[in-house]
C-alpha cells in the first residue's frame, strides 16, 4: 500500500477551483498520483542541489531551481 501524502479531497478542491462541477474518485486518484510524482522529482532535485552547495537543508530557493 502507497505512503498516503496528499489527501484526495485536497485533490477534488483543485479541480473544483479550477471549474469542475462533480469529480469522480479515480479523476481524485490520478491528480494525486500525478502530483507526488513531480514532488518526489522536485524534492529530490532540490536535495541535490542543497547537498552539492555544502548544505543539508533544503531552501525555499533550491525548491525554485529544481523546478526550473
Amino acid at each position: 500500500m502507497k505512503t498516503k501524502i496528499l489527501p484526495l479531497a485536497a485533490m477534488e478542491k483543485l479541480l473544483k477551483k479550477a471549474g469542475a462541477e462533480r469529480v469522480s474518485e479515480d479523476a481524485k486518484q490520478a491528480l494525486k498520483d500525478a502530483l507526488e510524482t513531480v514532488a518526489d522529482d522536485i524534492s529530490e532535485k532540490a536535495t541535490k542541489i542543497a547537498l552539492h552547495t555544502g548544505r543539508k537543508t533544503v531552501k525555499a530557493g533550491d525548491i525554485k531551481l529544481a523546478v526550473k
